[in-house]
Parts: C-alpha cells; structure tokens; sequence
C-alpha cells in the first residue's frame, strides 16, 4: 500500500497553512504490520526534511533520539517501521505562523482519520504535540460525540488511558524541532510515552 494514493486532499480549503508544502508518505507499506501510529504536527517547508526522505532529514533526527531515548536501538525510518510505527503528521500542509487555526485541525482532521483507517492492526496512537491531540479530538467527536483527550497540560494528563474506540491513545509532547534537544523534561517523558505505546500495542503473545 502507498499511503498518498489512499488519501488526498482535493480542494485545500485551509486558509493559514501553505499549501506548497503539502505532503503524506509516499513509500510502500505493508499496513498489517504496523500496531502504532505516531502522530507529529505538520510536515517541513522543505519536503528533504521530511520524515521519510534521504540522508538523515532533520525531521527524522530528532524522531530516532525519542526512539534511542525509549532504549530502541533505531538508525533510519526503516528501522522505526520495523517496529511496527508508522509516523505521519496531523496537518498535511505546512504551518505559516506559530500555531495553527482550530477549523484547520478540525478540516484536516477527517484525512487523518481515513489514514488510521488503513492500518487495521494498529492498537496504539502517540499523539506528539497539541495539534495532534486536537486532531483527534476533531475525529473522536465526529464519531463519539465528545473529546477524549481532556483539556490540560500535556504532563498532567498523559498518564491516564484514553481510547479511540479500539485504539489506546496516548498523549505526549512534538519530537521535531531543535527545542527537543534542550527540553530535557519533555525528552524524558516521550521516551516514557513511546515505550509505553509499543509495550501496549505489542502481540498478546509478546506481551509478557
């Protein structure tokens, strides 16, 4: 399966983010084998810095630091896949200001919700950031009529559980951007997020 030709956005009706920069994975999945969906923010301006593109993009750098932070032994997004993580971005334009329009969460909300769809296996979510965790949000109250995620610092609320309907949901901190290299804080408590995530979404078989 390629990701980008089961989902598009035809019309770009988002107002505040840049449509140049538009982008879904386009590599080959095998979609059963994926049991964690990591969601980021938006994806870069330049699409080398995307997550899946060559030569060690910027994205990427910081994505595998979480990972090796978790204890996972990770040196490309083929190794991060092999685990089972398939990485995506709530947004699929690229930001022009600091933070980005509620309607464009809300808009862009329904083609993250088709893409989960294409991974039947997953049983975990990571949510990296504010903007994913309001594009679940959008995608739980279209289908439960509520929010899952509670309104409230990031760190106090990521320890309880939280589901989408079959999928355990965790909410944590955004993994791009030099920030995470300083925020020590933050660092340690993704890596917390991740290994949590990946225990859970395991094999019942592998569980113990």
């Amino acid at each position: 399966m390629q990701v980008n030709r089961c989902i598009r956005c035809l019309d770009f009706p988002c107002i505040d983010v840049d449509k140049r920069s538009y982008l879904v994975p386009d590599m080959r999945i095998e979609p059963e084998k994926i049991r964690t969906i990591m969601i980021s923010e938006a994806p870069p301006h330049d699409p080398k810095d995307y997550f899946y593109a060559r030569n060690n993009p910027s994205y990427l750098q910081t994505t595998m630091q979480a990972f090796k932070d978790a204890g996972l032994d990770v040196s490309s997004a083929k190794d991060i896949m092999g685990l089972g993580v398939y990485i995506t971005t709530a947004i699929k334009c690229g930001k022009t200001g600091y933070s980005i329009s509620p309607g464009t969460i809300r808009t862009c909300s329904s083609l993250l919700e088709t893409e989960i769809g294409l991974f039947p296996s997953a049983r975990a979510i990571l949510l990296m950031g504010d903007t994913a965790i309001e594009a679940v949000n959008s995608i739980a109250k279209r289908n439960l009529g509520e929010r899952i995620i509670p309104r409230g610092s990031t760190y106090k609320i990521r320890c309880r559980e939280y589901f989408l309907k079959h999928l355990r949901v965790f909410p944590s901190y955004l993994q791009t951007g030099k920030s995470f290299l300083i925020e020590k804080s933050k660092r340690r408590m993704i890596a917390e997020d991740i290994a949590a995530a990946l225990k859970f979404s395991k094999p019942d078989a592998d569980q113990a």
